[in-house]
C-alpha cells in the first residue's frame, strides 16, 4: 500500500483516506469516492448589521448635539467612524475554513476541513494522485501520447 500523505489529522493511502478529529475517525475507500471538489467556508464572524447599528445609533445620538455645539457632534461621528472601521478590520480578518467533499457510496460528505491552506492543499493533492493512480489503465490512453 502506497502512502501518499500522512499527518496529525489525515492520511492519504492508495486504497484509504483516513480523516482523525479529536472526537472521531472517518475511513473512506479511494476507489468509492466520486466527484471529490474543493470549497471554502467563511468562518462566523461579526454580522455587517451591528457596525451599521451602531453608525445609526451615532448619527440619532449626535443630531441633538449638532444643535448644542458642532464640534461635539463631529466627536461623537469621529468616534462611531473608529468603531465602524475596527468593525470592518475584524471582519476582514475571518479565518476560512477549506474543504474537501465527495460522493461516498451514492452520499454527500465532507472529506476534509482545515484553515491551513498549505496542509490543505497538501492533503487535497495526495488525494488526487490516489484516485489517478486508482484508475484502471487503458490502453487507448497509452497510445494517445504516440
Amino acid at each position: 500500500m502506497r502512502i501518499y500523505y500522512r499527518g496529525p489529522d489525515a492520511t492519504v493511502t492508495s486504497d484509504y483516506f483516513i480523516y482523525r478529529t479529536p472526537t472521531a475517525s472517518k475511513t473512506f475507500l479511494v476507489r468509492d469516492l466520486r466527484n471529490v471538489g474543493i470549497t471554502s467556508v467563511d468562518s462566523p464572524g461579526l454580522p455587517i448589521a451591528l457596525p451599521l447599528a451602531g453608525l445609526a445609533a451615532a448619527l440619532v445620538a449626535a443630531w441633538p448635539l449638532w444643535k448644542v455645539s458642532p464640534l461635539y457632534a463631529i466627536g461623537v461621528l469621529g468616534l462611531a467612524g473608529f468603531g465602524v472601521a475596527a468593525a470592518a478590520l475584524v471582519r476582514r480578518g475571518r479565518t476560512r475554513t477549506w474543504l474537501l467533499q465527495a460522493i461516498y457510496r451514492g452520499q454527500s460528505v465532507d472529506l476534509y476541513g482545515s484553515v491551513d491552506a498549505r496542509v490543505f492543499n497538501q492533503v487535497s493533492r495526495a488525494l488526487r494522485r490516489a484516485i489517478e493512480d486508482a484508475r484502471p489503465p487503458s490502453s487507448w490512453d497509452d497510445a494517445a501520447a504516440a
